[in-house]
């Protein structure tokens, strides 16, 4: 990791051995602590409520694969040109997909990739939620269901989405910067 993380200068705290334990599962699991991990240790309660939301969104109980749910969060993120978002979730889409060129149409424009007819119906949800949440209608989510989406899958797409958005907003706020290694993953 070399620079600094983000462009705000906030105390470090001692961690908690909890959040030392976690930091050292992401470390054991991924090779890595995640920058935005590091971003949010400022405030442990911050920290544990983003990776709260972040763990149930992305990792559980869900109709939508791995693969959808960092889809979403790579279109989302290509809208609102989100640069550690876009790094970071760009190289997850690689990874599980074991494609990098879908990894790279996904963050610069998923409509060049060959989607299925679900994921098109998914990612165009997600980015016209993005782009225009009070336009949002029944026809967008009879899409969705028509494209074999239950109820509750469009929520996890929906939830997915807005939670992308809020963090592309906070890491476009504080300049956050991707890890180094998460460039050269899955290529």
């Amino acid at each position: 990791m070399t620079g600094k993380i983000t462009a705000l200068d906030l105390a470090s705290r001692e961690l908690s051995e909890a959040t030392k334990a976690y930091f050292a599962k992401c470390e054991e699991k991924l090779g890595l602590v995640p920058n935005v991990l590091r971003a949010y240790a400022f405030d442990e309660k911050k920290l544990r409520a983003f990776t709260d939301m972040y763990n149930d969104l992305m990792l559980g109980e869900s109709g939508l694969s791995k693969l959808e749910r960092e889809m979403i969060a790579v279109a989302v993120s290509s809208i609102n040109h989100c640069y550690y978002c876009l790094t970071a979730h760009g190289a997850a889409v690689r990874q599980l997909s074991g494609d990098p060129a879908l990894g790279e149409m996904m963050v610069m424009n998923f409509r060049t990739a060959e989607l299925s007819p679900r994921q098109a119906a998914m990612l165009e949800f997600a980015v016209k939620l993005t782009e225009q949440p009070a336009k949002i209608v029944e026809a967008d989510r009879a899409a969705l269901r028509n494209a074999g989406f239950s109820d509750r899958d469009i929520w996890d797409i929906a939830s997915t989405a807005a939670f992308f958005n809020m963090s592309n907003r906070v890491a476009a706020a504080i300049d956050m910067r991707p890890n180094d290694e998460y460039h050269a993953m899955a290529r």
